[in-house]
């Protein structure tokens, strides 16, 4: 069976966890940043994790992670 290709896009925005779950980086924190509060652009540096089903179509894209 020949070797799957890993989507390049998607591994360079996910990570997979020790248990399975797919981390991500939050949105809205590249441009535009003078309107929002500064609480708000500190929680928008935590990661998070990504919901079961995008986990599911993530994780295809990634056959080797």
């Amino acid at each position: 069976m020949p070797k799957l290709k890993t989507h390049s896009a998607s591994k360079k925005r996910f990570k997979i966890t020790g248990s399975g779950k797919v981390k991500r980086t939050n949105a809205y924190k590249n441009h535009i940043l003078t309107k929002k509060s500064t609480k708000r652009k500190r929680n928008l540096r935590k990661g998070d994790i990504a919901s079961a089903a995008d986990a599911a179509t993530i994780k295809k894209m990634l056959p080797y992670a």
